[in-house]
């Protein structure tokens, strides 16, 4: 025998190897290719191991998601992945539980179930591809249309409210909480890594233009002319500032912001709101979250909200744990026999 102890190298995993040989049968331009573009590249640098990731997705064109990664995966039933999904990990603890959703399939038929996910705090990610329309079903309006949207159901103009995703997952005390877009694809990646970072419910809003049925809802975004004065950048511990010249910021007063110019010498960089994604009273992160809602303020990206709680599965195992050590592990047998049992002859 050899004293020599063998070493066994390990493959250092690149993009391709968590792209699967299924044709991509997305529209040509649609935002969800950067989307899985952006998680196929982050995937083999998250120190998970291939084997352990799950994809489960519901219905709509976000939800083909599972059939592209070379992961193991799920395609649900409508509005019903995030159900599965818990399943999934309360099964298997040690996997790592990913979700891919659309603004339908999540918030119209699945809004109960996303909300309670997130107040349970799952150990699941999220990604929701918010496109502001059903794109599957040829263009009607969603959850996420906004108010006067015209579309196939909504000839005269939609009377809905919107949901306000990240609003929602906050009210429901959701312990991560970012949103990005599908046209910057190095902080879409960097939101990802921080998801999967998470311990508990990591929910991700994506901006995702349909080119077909909504070409252009976030162009002011998203578009070189336009990014500067219409998004904030949320980073811990800086400046809510923004405009082309970082010239504007936000300041609250009390807690009613307000947009300020710093270029008349009236408020400088001092007075602007400092961001804290750890703040663990969620009045801010509400704050922000609303910023989409009012006119002349710019819209939020980054982190609007990370804290730390126990989660629900991770609870669950360790209450049955706690149990075992009091009564025993059981015998399913003697328990179907217990009690009253009688004889049919």
């Amino acid at each position: 025998m050899s004293d020599k102890t063998s070493v066994i190298e390990t493959k250092k995993l690149t993009a391709k190897d968590f792209s699967s040989q299924q044709d991509v049968r997305w529209c040509p331009g649609c935002g969800d290719y950067s989307i899985l573009a952006q998680m196929q590249r982050t995937s083999p640098d998250l120190g998970i191991p291939k084997e352990k990731f799950v994809w489960v997705s519901g219905i709509g064109c976000s939800s083909r998601f599972p059939y592209y990664m070379d992961t193991y995966g799920f395609h649900g039933i409508h509005g019903r992945a995030l159900a599965i999904a818990s399943g999934v990990k309360i099964a298997n603890p040690d996997l790592s539980v990913w979700v891919a959703t659309g603004d339908g399939d999540c918030l119209s038929i699945g809004g109960n179930h996303f909300i309670h996910t997130c107040r349970r705090n799952m150990d699941i990610k999220i990604l929701l591809f918010n496109n502001r329309i059903y794109g599957l079903t040829k263009g009607q309006y969603s959850p996420t249309s906004e108010k006067g949207k015209k579309t196939k159901s909504t000839p005269f103009g939609s009377i809905d409210y919107p949901f306000n995703p990240p609003a929602v997952a906050i009210g429901v005390d959701a312990t991560f909480v970012a949103r990005s877009v599908d046209r910057d694809p190095k902080h879409l990646q960097a939101m990802m890594q921080r998801a999967a970072k998470h311990t508990g419910t990591a929910f991700i809003e994506i901006f995702q233009n349909c080119n077909i049925f909504n070409d252009g809802a976030f162009f002011d975004l998203t578009e070189k002319d336009r990014k500067a004065d219409n998004v904030v950048m949320m980073e811990h511990g800086k400046p809510l500032l923004f405009g082309k010249e970082n010239d504007k910021a936000i300041i609250l007063d009390g807690l009613t912001p307000k947009v300020v110019s710093l270029a008349d010498g009236k408020y400088s960089v001092n007075d602007a709101w400092v961001h804290d994604e750890f703040d663990r009273n969620p009045a801010r992160a509400h704050i922000l979250s609303h910023f989409t809602e009012m006119e002349g303020f710019p819209v939020p990206f980054g982190v609007f909200r990370q804290i730390e709680k126990s989660t629900y599965d991770g609870d669950t195992h360790d209450q049955i744990e706690s149990f075992i050590k009091v009564k025993g592990q059981g015998d399913l047998n003697k328990l179907f026999m217990s009690g009253n049992t009688w004889t049919i002859e």
